[in-house]
C-alpha cells in the first residue's frame, strides 16, 4: 500500500471509530466513513499485542497489505477504513487472509461494484 493510502494518526482513527460504521467476521473488524472532501481511499490497520509478539503481529500486517495492494482499485475511493485483526488470523495462511479479507469487505459494501469478488 502506498503511503497516500494510509491512515497513521491517532486523531484519524478516533475519527473513522467515532463517525463510521461498522461490520465484521471471525477473523476482521471493518470500520468505515464516508469523506467527500478526499478522493482516495485510505486505511488503518490494527492489529493489538494480544495476538502475539512483535514478529507476529508485523507478519500480520505484511499479509493484509499486500492483500490490500491489489484490492485498492476495486474499492470505493471516498472512504476512511480501519481494519482489526482478531485472535484467529495469526495463525492463517496468505490464501486464507485473502477469502477473509474479501469476504468482509464485500459485508462492508466496499467494493465498487456488486459482482462476487472471488479469491
Amino acid at each position: 500500500m502506498n503511503k497516500e493510502y494510509r491512515l497513521k494518526k491517532n486523531e484519524e482513527f478516533q475519527h473513522v471509530f467515532q463517525r463510521g460504521n461498522s461490520v465484521a467476521n471471525r477473523q476482521f473488524v471493518v470500520y468505515q466513513v464516508k469523506k467527500t472532501e478526499q478522493d482516495t481511499i485510505r486505511i488503518g490497520l490494527s492489529v493489538s499485542k494480544k495476538l502475539g509478539n512483535a514478529v507476529v503481529r508485523n507478519r500480520i500486517k505484511r499479509l493484509m497489505k499486500e492483500n490490500l495492494r491489489g484490492l485498492v482499485s476495486s474499492l470505493h475511493q471516498n472512504r476512511d477504513v480501519v481494519i482489526i485483526a482478531r485472535h484467529p488470523v495469526a495463525e492463517m495462511t496468505y490464501d486464507e487472509i485473502k477469502k477473509s479479507l474479501n469476504h468482509v469487505l464485500k459485508v462492508a459494501r466496499l467494493f465498487r461494484n456488486n459482482r462476487n469478488m472471488k479469491a
